[in-house]
């Protein structure tokens, strides 16, 4: 009598075979037959490997149906984008690895306008000669935070490397200790300002910098005075910065042009909605900085971009770096963040049309009557063991924006029965919409601040259909 193993791998199907099968015929249309055929194989493999490792528990008939199930299991698998949606359950507004700002319904409209048909990229249509990509904009972002002009490349890193290396290149730039901040990426300003060109020279201490600190550093070798605002941590007690209208100060009577790096830089006051006073654009240009840059996907809750404001003398010759060329934004970014800049004529429609200004400044009651819908249908719909509740929590701004504010929020938190909390977080993250939530004291925690009104029923429907599986889970 010959072995089990070697009667199972006869029993395996052949390839052709299996493309005639009734339920691969009908991926067919959907996907790609190179991409079928692929994971049929792979998919015959995978019970091959099975069966010569002793695994494999069914019999020969049940071969062909198990090899389809994984062949269209990893053929969907194969056709599924990289780059997905993610219900942001974390409420960290401004969650740099889930893309930070979220764009306005306008914003997503002009995206679409300009990507389905040609646009005005580069022509003006009145003279029918060639134009600016940064016109659309240009007007839009002095008009709000009255500069003299304005130039957008596609990050603020890019930004404050290109206003360095235009400014002070091959010439010395005077910073405080204190400022000497990390970015994302663990980039820092020495670095970027390393690679401008500029030569570094650290003033003051880490806690505290004096105006005195930059006069004594002025050589006849210095060409730029930066300030940097510490945007994403802080430093508290005895402490002591030297403000940019002191800066300011100091250049006048010096000759010196002031630059202040603004990292999350925004155009409305939201301490009135609880929120940390910061510096916004608007004040910082009437406190006579020469040039000043912040980013387009943060507090202003636009698109990627590095926004530069500040004197027409200064910004017409970034537009004439060859620089400027390799980090310009494309027609895409231009649609977005005219649209952005728009909703800011009005601070009623920023408020309200803004997702990143909305989600930061929205009531905690709003909050709560979200949490209780998607907790009533999570009760509804979940039929397996589960202790599904309702907590108060706080929320963060995040992207190194505010990193003081707390948010107060609503949570709904789970603990199934049958999966830990660890497994429940993984299949959520891995699901169809994927999501992203937090582990803490033990449970699974979903931060209503952050999920959209529209992803309620989503997320209820993926939640519960995880919790019901019991797929997997040995029980």
């Amino acid at each position: 009598m010959e072995p089990l193993n070697k009667s199972l791998l006869r029993s395996l199907p052949k390839v052709d075979d299996l493309l005639k099968n009734p339920s691969i015929l009908e991926l067919m249309p959907k996907i790609p037959r190179t991409v079928i055929v692929d994971a049929v194989r792979r998919a015959i493999e995978v019970k091959r490997q099975e069966i010569l490792a002793g695994s494999y528990t069914g019999g020969p008939e049940d071969l062909e149906q198990l090899v389809v199930q994984k062949a269209i299991e990893l053929s969907k698998e194969e056709i599924k984008p990289n780059l997905r949606r993610v219900i942001n359950a974390t409420g960290v507004v401004l969650h740099t690895n889930l893309g930070r700002a979220l764009l306005s319904c306008s914003a997503k409209e002009a995206v679409e306008a300009v990507a389905s048909s040609y646009c005005n990229l580069e022509i003006n249509l009145n003279s029918g000669k060639r134009g600016s990509r940064y016109e659309p904009v240009e007007e839009l972002i002095t008009r709000l935070t009255g500069a003299e002009a304005a130039l957008v490349v596609n990050n603020n890193a890019a930004a404050v490397l290109l206003a360095l290396g235009t400014m002070a290149k091959g010439k010395e730039v005077i910073v405080s200790r204190g400022q000497l901040v990390e970015i994302g990426g663990s980039f820092r300003i020495p670095e970027v300002m390393a690679q401008s060109g500029a030569l570094l020279v650290e003033v003051g201490a880490t806690n505290k910098t004096h105006p005195q600190d930059y006069q004594k550093a002025i050589t006849a070798e210095t060409a730029l005075l930066l300030h940097v605002h510490t945007s994403n941590y802080r430093i508290v007690g005895f402490t002591r910065e030297t403000t940019v209208e002191e800066l300011v100060q100091i250049g006048a009577e010096r000759q010196i042009p002031v630059m202040s790096d603004l990292g999350s830089g925004f155009l409305v006051d939201l301490a009135p909605y609880g929120l940390p006073q910061e510096p916004s654009v608007q004040e910082v240009v009437a406190a006579g900085a020469d040039v000043v840059t912040f980013s387009g996907d943060k507090l202003l809750g636009g698109p990627q971009a590095g926004i530069i404001v500040g004197k027409r003398k200064w910004i017409d010759q970034m537009k004439k770096n060859p620089l400027t060329r390799a980090i310009r934004i494309n027609k895409f970014t231009v649609a977005a963040l005219e649209a952005t800049l728009r909703e800011y004529i009005d601070q009623d429609n920023v408020l309200k049309n803004i997702p990143t200004i909305r989600m930061l400044t929205e009531a905690p009651a709003a909050v709560k009557d979200r949490a209780e819908k998607l907790l009533a249908l999570l009760k509804e719909k979940i039929t397996s063991p589960a202790q599904i509740d309702l907590a108060p929590g706080t929320s963060q701004v995040g992207g190194g924006s505010m990193p003081t504010a707390e948010l107060p929020t609503y949570l709904v938190t789970c603990v199934a029965e049958h999966l830990s909390v660890e497994e429940l977080s993984v299949r959520l993250r891995l699901a169809e919409p994927a999501v992203v939530g937090r582990v803490q004291d033990n449970k699974y925690q979903v931060d209503l601040r952050t999920v959209q009104p529209e992803e309620i029923e989503p997320l209820a429907d993926v939640m519960s259909r995880i919790i019901n599986s019991r797929e997997g889970t040995g029980r």
